[in-house]
């Protein structure tokens, strides 16, 4: 074995903390996007009026630098195209639309319970597609997340199904499943800006077809909106809703998955109900109850233990300062 006087061998991955920072941005942006909409909601406006500006807004921002982070490369995108097709309709559109629908039908809280089921499916179909078994402390960490899931959505003092409104929910788990997946895929080339504004240009035009057709109810109004008895204008949550939400949440969530993988970002995501219910209580006056606090901690301890299952994603030799990086190889 060759020995290296002049280096330090040691574990690192900078891509990890990178991606850890991207997926939790992506997050709390995520989680906003609910407060943020329940106001447009009381001021007057549909589910899915909300939906679409937010979604066609992102992708105008987004469009040009998308363009650009290609550098001519515009093949990708052609080559990519069933891809970016299958983000836009259910990632973007698909995701949103069935949950809207989901709620129409059943609790808020039940509808998101099965929608964030997604990590869970993502793990499963990496094990079936890839040949990718979770390991022990995965499943472990699984089930905490999920145990904290439960406790922070409030569904055990008794909730009623409806079949109707449960298969709603599990396409917008499809949906949410899909957009990891896609998102976490480094083999089309893209980069993740592209692949997120090509996704919501293809997201804004089904919405707005959808709108068009009659399929989704659009009704809008410039009333002002008001915040836990703070009035503003229209306008102002729905920019919000549409460069933070929506571009910025997209962005860093595809960054987050390249960075992390599917799984890993997927169970990470799970802090966007927690986010969801802290701005409720900021922006709504809908203070969190102590058992859904505390399974917002039981999430986070369960997106740990995922981490530590992920194990070392990267042994990297360290040069010593003022000499050049050597190489960085996967961990075995």
């Amino acid at each position: 074995m060759t020995t290296m006087t002049h280096d330090r061998l040691v574990i690192r991955n900078p891509r990890t903390s990178t991606g850890l920072a991207f997926a939790v941005a992506s997050a709390v942006t995520f989680g906003l996007s609910g407060a943020l909409a329940r106001g447009l909601l009381d001021a007057g406006w549909t589910a899915g009026s909300a939906v679409a500006v937010r979604i066609t807004i992102a992708a105008l921002v987004l469009a040009i630098p998308g363009a650009l982070a290609l550098r001519g490369r515009w093949h990708l995108l052609r080559e990519s195209r069933l891809t970016v097709v299958a983000y836009g309709v259910a990632a973007v559109a698909g995701a949103q639309l069935c949950y809207f629908y989901a709620v129409s039908y059943m609790q808020v809280g039940v509808a998101l319970l099965i929608e964030y089921t997604a990590p869970v499916a993502v793990v499963m179909w990496l094990w079936l597609r890839h040949g990718n078994r979770p390991n022990r402390l995965t499943v472990v960490g699984a089930v905490i997340a999920s145990l904290g899931l439960v406790l922070v959505l409030d569904v055990l003092s008794g909730a009623e199904l409806s079949t109707t409104g449960v298969l709603w929910a599990l396409g917008a788990m499809v949906g949410l499943a899909t957009y990891f997946v896609i998102g976490a895929d480094t083999d089309n080339g893209l980069p993740p800006i592209s692949l997120a504004a090509a996704g919501l240009v293809v997201g804004g035009v089904v919405l707005l077809t959808a709108g068009w057709l009659g399929v989704l109810p659009m009704r809008a109004t410039t009333a002002d909106v008001v915040y836990n008895s703070h009035v503003v204008s229209w306008w102002m949550p729905v920019l919000a809703l549409g460069l933070v939400t929506a571009a910025f949440a997209y962005v860093t969530g595809i960054a987050a998955g390249r960075r992390l993988g599917s799984r890993l970002s997927s169970f990470v995501a799970l802090l966007e109900v927690l986010m969801a219910l802290v701005f409720a209580w900021v922006l709504l006056g809908e203070l969190p109850r102590t058992v859904q606090m505390f399974g917002g901690l039981l999430v986070l301890a369960g997106v740990v233990v995922v981490k530590l299952g992920e194990g070392p994603s990267a042994v990297a030799v360290e040069p010593l300062p003022g000499e050049p990086e050597l190489s960085e190889r996967p961990a075995a």
